[in-house]
């Protein structure tokens, strides 16, 4: 496998954001199929339309659970994760209970984790958990959320949903996503074979070839383009110049 190949199979290309249109969501899904990621990662009402979208390619369909905010009941998360699966998703990121792990309510947080693992793993699915970490002020939580991850056998964990704004005490809101400092602190305290996922803040290759080097195995990423495009010049490869242009003037939605 070459080397822009190998990041592109990194790659989760993110077709979430509120506004994205199903014409926009379908141009997405041709983005992923031309560069080859590993999948996408679209909005649930959307699975069964980017499975025919993507026929034919090797981009897996992923979608997710109580997104963005994780507050949706158990039974919910269940139910939703079944759709999903019976629309044809194989990859299913969930959003965890929030509020439920600042309360350090951990019996319920397992339950669920567990309930929405089982889930995916009956229907072929692998299971990401999203743990929002711009709203995990210590690293106490994450480190219960990996401990828990691995109990249960969790596929991956993951850092963010792309959504998780903070407001300050100036009535402003800010985002961090992924950080190093939290992707080497989920890396350590997940079971070896529980991969990691980072999502938010990753936009340009040199970000990107970073979080590999930490041990990262996905990343969730709106500026696909760019990113792979930058790596067919630095790894070689035809570039496709208009595109890397009018990626790098476009404002990308998602993560």
């Amino acid at each position: 496998m070459d080397k822009v190949t190998e990041l592109a199979k990194m790659i989760d290309h993110s077709l979430l954001h509120p506004t994205m249109t199903d014409k926009e969501m379908e141009e997405g899904c041709k983005i992923a199929a031309k560069y080859n990621t590993a999948s996408v990662c679209i909005k649930p009402y959307a699975v069964k339309k980017a499975v025919e979208w993507l026929k034919g390619s090797d981009v897996l369909v992923g979608t997710v659970i109580g997104f963005p905010h994780g507050n949706s009941s158990i039974d919910i998360k269940v139910e939703e994760t079944a759709q999903a699966c019976k629309d044809g998703a194989v990859e299913i990121d969930m959003v965890v209970n929030i509020g439920k792990v600042l309360g350090e309510d951990w019996e319920y947080v397992e339950r669920e984790i567990d309930a929405v693992a089982k889930t995916t793993h009956v229907n072929g699915a692998i299971l990401k958990v999203i743990f929002e970490n711009d709203f995990l002020p210590e690293d106490k939580y994450k480190i219960k959320l990996c401990e828990i991850c691995s109990k249960v056998k969790a596929d991956y964990v993951k850092t963010s949903t792309g959504y998780g704004m903070v407001k300050g005490a100036d009535g402003k809101y800010s985002y961090t996503g992924a950080t190093v400092e939290d992707l080497k602190l989920m890396r350590k305290h997940s079971a070896p074979e529980v991969k990691v996922k980072a999502a938010g803040g990753v936009r340009t290759l040199d970000e990107m070839l970073m979080v590999k080097e930490l041990g990262i195995s996905r990343l969730g990423a709106s500026a696909t383009v760019s990113i792979l495009e930058e790596a067919k010049k630095r790894f070689g490869g035809e570039v496709d110049e208009q595109a890397l242009a009018d990626s790098q003037k476009s404002n990308n939605n998602g993560y």
